[in-house]
């Protein structure tokens, strides 16, 4: 069965999944970034090196985009993920389908064209998680749920909506309700209509697509490679006579490249003062921020 991501435009009105109906995307703004001035004096403690048992590597024609993973999160999809990266199983896999504004599916190693899965077992869905006092977010606004509104921030490099960490001492489990966002540079599992049928196909994000969220499984953020999310040719394979898609040339676990090969990807840690001086460069005449998805956490490759 095809694995279609739905582009529509309806948010999740709390933190269980809601229908969305099928629609083209809107045109969405390109995430902005602050100078590289901004960056310039930020001190050696303020950065975090990601875990190379935990960043994906995708080579593509373009260049290597970089995949911080969080098995915290969404511990399932992501053991799946480094399983079929350790059997080669995603080289040479098409991007099958690229939707300008809004994604690009690949992971079809099986057929190449969105109707293929691997051997492996589904793996039943991870929309939301629960975090405790040892995954701290850092808060940048609010978004409207329905009536109410939710906490924004974020988890390491991961945009996230969250209950208050306050609320978790309500809990039977000391923890609260969150979700990852589906914001450019997010990577999530594609699905049929059944919420358990995640399999290998997933996506990496061109744009905001905030009805996704709560509805597919987010499993990471991109890191390295940011500027090449945008470059991958725009078609379905199968729908257009001709197009011939671009393709995941390897992928791979940075733990399992050589060291004198292996990127040394560092990302600013958001609860230090260079990241709250890095967010005043977002901010509004009026002192707010923009949407989450329009602020880049900073990440460089040694």
């Amino acid at each position: 069965m095809m694995k279609r991501i739905i582009a529509g435009t309806c948010l999740a009105a709390s933190l269980v999944a809601s229908a969305c109906a099928a629609e083209a995307p809107e045109a969405q703004t390109t995430a902005t970034t602050a100078s590289s001035s901004t960056m310039s004096n930020v001190p050696a403690e303020a950065w975090r090196t990601v875990d190379p048992d935990n960043l994906m590597v995708i080579d593509t024609a373009y260049g290597k985009i970089g995949v911080e993973l969080f098995p915290e999160i969404a511990p399932a999809h992501v053991s799946q993920i480094k399983a079929l990266v350790r059997q080669g199983f995603y080289d040479g896999v098409p991007f099958h389908r690229v939707i300008d504004g809004f994604m690009n599916q690949t992971g079809d190693g099986s057929n190449g064209d969105g109707t293929g899965d691997s051997d492996l077992p589904n793996i039943p869905a991870e929309f939301t998680f629960r975090r405790g006092d040892d995954m701290a977010v850092t808060l940048v606004g609010a978004r409207k749920a329905g009536n109410e509104e939710i906490g924004v921030g974020f988890y390491k490099s991961l945009p996230v909506a969250t209950q208050p960490i306050s609320q978790a001492m309500l809990t039977k489990d000391g923890k609260v309700a969150a979700f990852g966002l589906h914001c450019k540079g997010v990577t999530s599992m594609a699905r049929t209509s059944d919420p358990n049928s995640a399999n290998s196909q997933f996506f990496l994000m061109r744009a905001k697509a905030d009805h996704l969220d709560t509805q597919y499984s987010v499993w990471g953020n991109t890191v390295m490679g940011y500027e090449y999310l945008e470059s991958f040719k725009v078609g379905t394979k199968g729908e257009v006579p001709g197009f011939i898609p671009d393709q995941m040339n390897t992928v791979t676990l940075a733990s399992d490249i050589p060291d004198a090969d292996r990127p040394n990807v560092q990302v600013l840690k958001v609860n230090t003062p260079a990241f709250s001086n890095h967010l005043k460069t977002y901010k509004n005449a009026d002192g707010t921020y923009p949407d989450i998805c329009d602020i880049t956490v900073p990440s460089h490759t040694l």
